[in-house]
C-alpha cells in the first residue's frame, strides 16, 4: 500500500478520497476462491477468463472448491488453479474450505458461472493497493446467450445483449456511488464478484454455514463491523452465465433469507418488527460495572431494561466466579452487594454476568455507562436517533464535571471504532481517529434524561408516548417559530418598502422644490423684464 493511500482516511463510506492511480506497481497477492457444484462447462469458461487477466499471474492464486459434484469436477490442462474437495453441503462451506487454503493478501470471491473480463481483477486490485480495509464489488451482467465451447476474444459480442444487476446498480445510483452515507453499504458484498482485504476477513471471521441463504450479506455486515469500506467498481466487469436463483424466484428467496438474517443483522431493523422479542444479536449492548453497589447497579440496569429500545442487552462486569454462595452468615459477607446483583439478574435473559467485557462482535452500538448514573427510559432511543441521523461514530454524554475531569457516558458505533483502529497513528487518541472517520458529538446528559438518582419507571409505552408528545410539542414550537420568523420577515419587507417609499417621496419633494425654485427664479426674471419694459415705455411717454 502506498504511503499516500495510508495517510488518507475514509469518512463514512466516501472512498473517493483514496483516488487510486490508473497505473500502479502490483505487489499484493490475490486468492480467487471459486465454489463449484457440477456445470463443468461453465467452470471451464470461468477458468479461461481468469487465464486472460491483466493482473500478474504470479500474484494470482486460484482455488476451485468442488462442493460434492458427481462426477467430480476436473481442472483443464495447463491451468494454474488448485482443486479442493469439500463434502459439506452449501456454498458457505465451500467458500470456507477455499478460505482455509488461501494465502493471498486479498480474497476474491467468484462464482463458478461468472466470467471476468480481462481487466477485472486488476480493477479490483488497484483499490486494494490504495487502502487495506476495502471490499470491492464488480459489475455483473446476466447473459442468456448460448455457451461457447471456447471463450471468445470479444466477450461483449458473445454475451450481449445482457441484463445489468438491477438491484446493485439501483443501490449505487441511489447513494451517489455508495458515498452519501448509505444505511446499509454492506449489502454491496455479493459473493459472485467481490474482493476483500484478507485482514478484514480474518477480523470478521468465515462465512456462516448455519444460514440457508443470505450468507453473503451477513458476512458483508460483519466486514462492516470490522471497519470495511465498500467500493463499487464499474470497470471490474463480468458476465453471469444464465440467471441467478434470486432472479428466478425472488419472493421465495427473500422469504427464506429474511427468516434467518433478521437474527444476525441488527441493521435490518425493518425485519425486527416484534415489539418485545429478543434476537441473537441485539442492536445495542450496555456495559456497566457490576461492582458499583447493589442499589446503584439495579437502578441503572432496570432503567435500561425498561428502555423504549427493546432490542438491547446488558453486560455486568464483575468477579462473579469468586463469589461464595455457601456462607453461613450472608449478612456478614464482604461481597454481599455482588451476591445481591448476581442473584437479582442471574436469570434475566437480557443481562449477561461476565468476569470481563463480552460484547458480540456484530452488535452495532455499545453504550458505556459510568457507575452511579441512570438513563431515562427514552435516553437510549434518542442517542441512537442522533447517531444515525448524523452518521456519528461516537456520542459523548456529559454527566458531571469534577476536579479530576468530566464524567461521561459513551454511545459507540462499533464499525466506526473498528475503522479508527485500522487507521490510527501511533500514539494518537482513538477518539480523534473516530472523529476523522465518522464524527464525534458531545451532548448534555440532563437534556437526554440521564440522572444520578433512581427514577420511577413509567413503562415502555408511556415513555414512548412521552417522547411522541415532546416531539409533537417541539414540532409545534418549531412551526410557531417558523411562523413568527415569516411574520418578522414580512414586517421587515414592509418596513423596507416604507423606507423605499419614504426615500422616493423625499426624492420627489426635492425635485418639486427644485422645479418650484427654478419657476420662481423664472417668474422673478419675467417681472424684472416687464419692469424694465414698463420703465422704458413710461420714460418715452414722459419725454414726448
Amino acid at each position: 500500500m502506498s504511503v499516500e493511500g495510508a495517510a488518507r482516511r475514509v469518512r463514512g463510506n466516501d472512498y473517493r478520497v483514496l483516488r487510486p492511480p490508473e497505473r500502479f506497481t502490483p505487489e499484493l497477492r490475490v486468492s480467487v476462491i471459486i465454489p463449484a457444484y457440477g456445470a463443468q462447462d461453465k467452470l471451464d469458461l470461468v477458468l479461461q477468463g481468469l487465464a486472460r487477466q491483466t493482473y500478474p499471474a504470479e500474484l494470482t492464486e486460484i482455488i476451485v472448491v468442488d462442493n460434492g459434484s458427481t462426477p467430480p469436477l476436473r481442472l483443464p490442462d495447463g491451468t494454474s488453479a488448485r482443486l479442493v474437495r469439500c463434502e459439506r453441503p452449501g456454498r458457505a462451506a465451500a467458500r470456507n474450505a477455499g478460505l482455509a487454503e488461501a494465502t493471498g493478501d486479498v480474497i476474491h470471491w467468484l462464482d463458478s458461472d461468472v466470467v471476468l473480463t480481462p481487466g477485472a481483477v486488476e480493477a479490483h486490485m488497484r483499490w486494494h493497493h490504495a487502502a487495506p480495509y476495502l471490499s470491492v464489488t464488480g459489475y455483473i451482467r446476466f447473459t442468456a446467450a448460448p455457451l461457447p465451447a471456447v471463450l471468445p476474444d470479444d466477450l461483449e459480442a458473445a454475451f450481449e445483449p445482457a441484463e445489468p444487476h438491477a438491484w446493485l446498480v439501483g443501490l449505487v445510483e441511489r447513494t451517489e456511488g455508495l458515498t452519501n452515507n448509505p444505511v446499509r453499504p454492506f449489502s454491496l458484498h455479493v459473493g459472485g464478484a467481490t474482493s476483500v482485504s484478507a485482514r478484514l476477513v480474518e477480523a470478521a471471521g468465515p462465512m456462516d454455514e448455519d444460514l440457508i441463504l443470505g450468507q453473503d450479506t451477513e458476512m458483508g455486515f460483519r466486514l462492516y463491523q470490522a471497519g470495511a469500506v465498500f467500493v463499487p467498481e464499474p470497470r471490474a466487469r463480468a458476465y453471469h452465465l444464465g440467471p441467478t436463483m434470486r432472479m428466478r424466484d425472488q419472493q421465495r428467496i427473500d422469504r427464506v433469507s429474511h427468516a434467518f438474517v433478521a437474527d444476525r443483522i441488527p441493521a435490518y431493523q425493518w425485519l425486527r418488527t416484534h415489539p418485545a422479542r429478543r434476537w441473537k444479536v441485539p442492536n445495542v449492548t450496555a456495559v456497566l460495572d457490576g461492582t458499583a453497589g447493589y442499589e446503584a447497579v439495579r437502578a441503572a440496569v432496570d432503567a435500561l431494561l425498561a428502555s423504549t429500545v427493546a432490542d438491547l442487552s446488558v453486560v455486568l462486569v464483575g468477579p462473579w466466579d469468586t463469589l461464595d454462595r455457601d456462607r453461613r452468615a450472608p449478612l456478614q459477607d464482604p461481597d454481599l452487594d455482588l451476591v445481591l446483583v448476581h442473584g437479582h439478574y442471574e436469570h434475566e435473559s437480557r443481562v449477561l454476568l461476565a468476569t470481563r467485557e463480552e460484547v458480540h462482535p456484530s452488535v452495532p452500538f455499545v453504550l458505556r455507562l459510568p457507575p452511579g448514573w441512570v438513563p431515562g427510559e427514552d435516553s437510549v432511543a434518542r442517542l441512537l436517533n442522533l447517531a444515525r441521523a448524523e452518521g456519528l461514530g461516537l456520542v459523548q454524554v456529559l454527566l458531571a464535571e469534577t476536579p479530576g475531569g468530566v464524567v461521561a457516558a459513551r454511545l459507540e458505533r462499533v464499525s466506526a471504532l473498528a475503522r479508527a483502529r485500522l487507521v490510527a497513528r501511533p500514539g494518537e487518541p482513538l477518539d480523534d481517529a473516530v472523529d476523522d472517520v465518522s464524527g464525534v458529538r458531545w451532548v448534555v446528559g440532563e437534556e437526554y434524561g440521564f440522572g444520578n438518582e433512581p427514577v420511577e419507571l413509567v413503562g415502555r409505552r408511556a415513555a414512548y408516548r412521552a417522547r411522541v408528545r415532546a416531539e409533537a410539542e417541539a414540532a409545534r414550537l418549531a412551526k410557531e417559530a417558523e411562523r413568527l420568523r415569516a411574520q418578522v420577515a414580512k414586517w421587515r419587507d414592509e418596513a423596507a418598502r416604507w423606507r423605499r417609499s419614504t426615500v422616493e417621496l423625499r426624492r420627489e419633494v426635492g425635485t418639486l422644490r427644485r422645479q418650484l425654485h427654478v419657476a420662481r427664479r423664472g417668474q422673478d426674471g419675467v417681472r424684472a423684464v416687464l419692469a424694465r419694459r414698463m420703465k422704458r415705455v413710461l420714460t418715452k411717454r414722459t419725454r414726448g
